[in-house]
């Protein structure tokens, strides 16, 4: 429980083995007791008290801590909500930590990164957001401008006084490197999407050359139906697999063929449609057989892209080969593997942390951007730098230059959360569970 009157529900449903005041509770403590309900014990609990403002909320807050159980927890929280209490908002009390200055808002979006992390490194970069890595350096880059701000709203409010030349000077070297910082900032983007988002991977070849078989092999589950029957997948599956520490997003699609079926058409043409969106395309082949014109068609599907040929039934005897120019020419990734057998699927592995080495990018000394909203303001910021620019070199009066500064300082507050819309905040916080 959150809130001014958090301690007074406390009193009249708790009870302490060791009665204290609660004003003479500290805060980070914890009391053993029982919770009541008309002088019946409902369960043996620990309550820990954090009092106002060192707390997540800033605001007087307790936790109960009880046995467990749908039953117990249950009736504890309807005790609770008995004696004034009510259920939180979505992300109410994170909210509540942003409203009471405690976070910013790109601090408590980290939040429900971490929650939603799916990797190792996706949790760090949350971890790095919410100890304000992300918030500092928007931070600096905003200082940087309000530092030659000063000397603007001088020429603006003292006409009189011949300044420009020295301002204008100012504006533009300043404008360079925020320019700079920004899209450096917006580059970062590719590496954190990759981090957030993982690696689109599509698997794509005909029907029956083992795609399923593949999934079902990297997921260590059943997830895909493998029959000898071919066109069995008619619809994408998608799944994630960290592999070595990469977020894969797998999607399986519908075998390349010809086809009369109607439903199979609209899945082939979603599986060409995918691979071309693909940032990484597996490409598997029935290396028992030549290849053949629908083989062709899903090479020059993935020319030019990111990509990996594999062979499959290598156990069955191979007719395709390793060296095979038809395959060469398109990608220098082949791998022979048996994925029924789990044979060559840790080289598989292995080229795929060789293609994407997010090990290169620090989340230690990089502040890497992870968020969709937070990219999208860093190129609206950077379209106004380059407009404040054009005003400077065409030597624009002060007060138009200033326009556009001041929309670069408001995009960076959308960010932070300095000049956001109470829309947009109760958008980010819907997206929370009830427990933050």
């Amino acid at each position: 429980m959150s809130g001014k009157e958090c301690f007074e529900i406390l009193n009249k449903i708790f009870q302490p083995i060791h009665k204290q005041n609660t004003k003479e509770i500290k805060g980070y403590t914890i009391k053993y007791g029982h919770i009541i309900e008309n002088k019946e014990i409902i369960d043996e609990v620990l309550v820990s008290y954090f009092k106002e403002p060192k707390s997540y909320t800033t605001e007087n807050m307790c936790e109960i801590n009880s046995h467990g159980g749908i039953v117990v927890v249950k009736k504890i929280l309807e005790i609770c909500l008995k004696n004034g209490a009510r259920l939180a908002e979505p992300g109410e009390f994170t909210k509540r930590a942003f409203l009471n200055g405690r976070i910013d808002l790109l601090q408590a979006e980290s939040v429900i990164d971490i929650i939603n992390a799916k990797s190792e490194r996706e949790s760090k970069a949350g971890i790095k957001q919410l100890e304000g890595a992300v918030s500092k350096k928007i931070g600096e880059i905003k200082q940087k401008i309000l530092d030659v701000m000063v000397n603007i709203e001088v020429a603006i409010d003292y006409p009189e006084y011949d300044v420009d030349d020295v301002t204008n000077e100012q504006i533009l070297d300043m404008l360079v490197k925020v320019e700079d910082e920004l899209l450096r900032l917006e580059k970062s983007f590719d590496n954190g999407k990759l981090i957030r988002e993982g690696i689109k991977t599509a698997i794509i070849g005909k029907p029956n050359a083992g795609k399923s078989s593949l999934l079902n092999t990297i997921l260590k589950e059943e997830r895909a139906i493998v029959t000898e029957y071919e066109g069995t997948t008619r619809d994408t599956i998608e799944e994630f697999a960290n592999i070595n520490g990469i977020p894969l997003q797998l999607i399986d699609t519908a075998g390349i063929r010809q086809t009369k079926d109607e439903v199979e058409k609209i899945g082939i043409a979603r599986s060409r449609e995918i691979a071309k969106e693909a940032d990484l395309v597996i490409a598997i082949f029935d290396s028992t057989r030549d290849l053949t014109s629908e083989d062709m068609e899903i090479l020059d599907l993935i020319k030019g892209k990111q990509s990996i040929i594999l062979l499959n039934k290598m156990d069955l005897g191979s007719v395709l080969t390793l060296t095979d120019k038809r395959l060469q020419d398109v990608s220098e990734n082949i791998i022979k593997i048996s994925a029924l057998k789990d044979t060559g699927i840790d080289e598989l592995y292995q080229k795929i942390t060789d293609l994407f080495n997010l090990d290169k990018i620090n989340l230690d000394t990089e502040v890497v951007i992870t968020n969709v909203r937070h990219r999208d303001l860093i190129v609206k910021a950077t379209e106004n730098v380059k407009k404040a620019k054009e005003t400077v070199k065409n030597k624009m009066p002060i007060d138009i230059i200033a326009i556009f500064i001041k929309a670069i300082l408001e995009d960076l507050g959308k960010i932070t959360g300095e000049t956001v819309s109470e829309n947009i905040i109760n958008e980010i916080f819907s997206k929370f569970c009830l427990g933050k």
